[in-house]
């Protein structure tokens, strides 16, 4: 185990993240900072570490109302202008510093008008914030708008998708709760999507099943599904050297193409899976789906997609080559023009890879 791929290094590799969420991904000090600039009293710590360990251990508690309330201080301060650009500015910078070269961020514009902001000034705050990063650090961010699904603002939110999608926009997402919030409710959204030739990815097959997946793909036309965990579901491995055996959903995901979103840190607090070692995403690789490593939440799951990916080789043994294989898969699955998305897997992440295999002598 010692040849293989060290955090710091990792660090150093081109990195693409497509499943990050802008509401769970604020460092510690600028929610305490806005809190007081903004009057919001109701964080439970406003000293950085301790608050840090709060989302933590709120995040890891197993209890869906406790990970449930690490969001509501979030949202809470991300109500102005201010506030928004901030946030998405430091989304930004972390993901730079952290290696990642291309970045799709999602967020839900609804969330954000408690303050008395229109959804437009809501999305103008957030791109003039990623704008600034990409101007300082050259990354590229992508931003999808997302509907939550128990609410009936879907339709509202695609439309603003569209309006904004040659403004930095590249697609659109539902999420919040599956079970009883089947995508089917917000296919009139996903229908005028279609119509307007526009991208779009469904939260699907994480707390639910084979139906949430198959809803997603089949009758809402998913381009990608988010963490699409419970695929496996619908895989046999009957062990003894027989073998393994994919039900038609599943080979039809692989057969597809369709890109899977896999967040593993994440699944594991939210009981989608026990460990790494044990997460679907081993098996899922091994058959060649295809599949993409994020991070969902960075300040819930106290992570990084260098942390995500150095816990996978602690697990299952990767090496570059698989690392360079599920970054490919992602800048493959990005909602850019193909032109853009080869531009960046030909010019920036073969030769990056290429760069550090030479320099540590490892595939």
């Amino acid at each position: 185990m010692t040849n293989l791929p060290s955090l710091d290094e990792i660090r150093r590799a081109p990195k693409v993240l497509l499943h990050d969420h802008l509401d769970g991904g604020l460092r510690p000090s600028t929610i305490i900072d806005i809190a007081r600039e903004t009057g919001y009293s109701g964080l439970p710590s406003t000293d950085t570490d301790n608050l840090r360990q709060w989302f933590q251990e709120a995040s890891d508690s197993g209890s869906l109302e406790r990970y449930l309330e690490t969001f509501d201080h979030t949202v809470a301060v991300m109500q102005t202008p201010e506030a928004l650009r901030r946030v998405a500015f430091e989304a930004g910078e972390d993901l730079a510093l952290d290696g990642v070269v291309y970045a799709e961020i999602r967020y839900a514009p609804e969330q954000h008008t408690e303050g008395g902001l229109t959804l437009d000034q809501v999305v103008e705050a957030v791109l003039e914030g990623f704008r600034d990063a990409e101007a300082k650090y050259g990354i590229r961010v992508g931003t999808l708008l997302t509907a939550m699904r128990h609410a009936a603002r879907s339709q509202e939110i695609a439309e603003l998708a569209i309006r904004y999608r040659d403004q930095g926009v590249v697609g659109f997402d539902i999420a919040g709760a599956e079970a009883g919030y089947p995508p089917t409710r917000h296919l009139d959204a996903f229908e005028y999507l279609q119509r307007e030739n526009s991208h779009f990815t469904i939260h699907a097959g994480e707390a639910f099943g084979l139906p949430s997946i198959w809803q997603a793909i089949q009758w809402c036309g998913a381009d990608r599904l988010g963490h699409g965990v419970r695929i496996i579901d619908d895989i046999e491995v009957p062990g003894g050297g027989e073998p393994i055996r994919l039900g038609r959903l599943a080979a039809y995901v692989r057969d597809k193409r369709i890109p899977l979103e896999m967040c593993p840190t994440s699944n594991l607090q939210t009981g989608a899976a026990k460990s790494i070692s044990e997460h679907p995403i081993g098996l899922l690789r091994k058959l060649n789906f295809r599949v993409t490593v994020n991070t969902d939440n960075r300040l819930m799951s106290g992570t990084s997609v260098s942390q995500e990916f150095a816990k996978l080789v602690e697990a299952f043994g990767y090496g570059w080559d698989d690392l360079q294989w599920f970054t490919v898969n992602a800048m493959k699955s990005a909602f850019i023009p193909f032109d853009e998305r080869l531009a960046l897997i030909n010019g920036v992440i073969k030769p990056g890879f290429a760069q550090l295999k030479w320099a540590v002598g490892r595939p």
